[in-house]
């Protein structure tokens, strides 16, 4: 899977969530490693955006490679072992950082 896919990935991911009763949230992910790259996840009036670019005024970052958001998005790695790990590290507001989580878990 290369950067631009996983951002299809979670676009398309993002189009399913319902996002009507959720508070204004925007998260940038940094992908590490061969396949490197930012983009973000910002829920703003009731939609989700994903964009690859850096989000100047974010609440949180998230930094990972893109095997582990791969899995960590699919289920197969939980956010909470990954951060304790360190496959994830967050920058910014825990608590966003886990309503972030709440979100893709869906």
């Amino acid at each position: 899977m290369t950067f631009n896919d996983l951002v299809e990935k979670v676009r398309k991911m993002a189009g399913k969530v319902d996002a009507s009763d959720k508070p204004f949230l925007a998260v940038q992910i940094n992908i590490t490693g061969k396949e490197s790259g930012v983009f973000y996840v910002e829920v703003k009036d009731g939609r989700i955006n994903v964009e690859p670019y850096e989000y100047i005024d974010r609440n949180c970052a998230f930094t990972i490679s893109l095997t582990d958001f791969n899995k960590l998005i699919d289920g197969k790695l939980d956010p909470m072992l990954a951060f304790t790990t360190g496959k994830l590290k967050v920058e910014g507001d825990l608590g966003k950082a886990l309503e972030f989580s709440k979100i893709i878990k869906k």
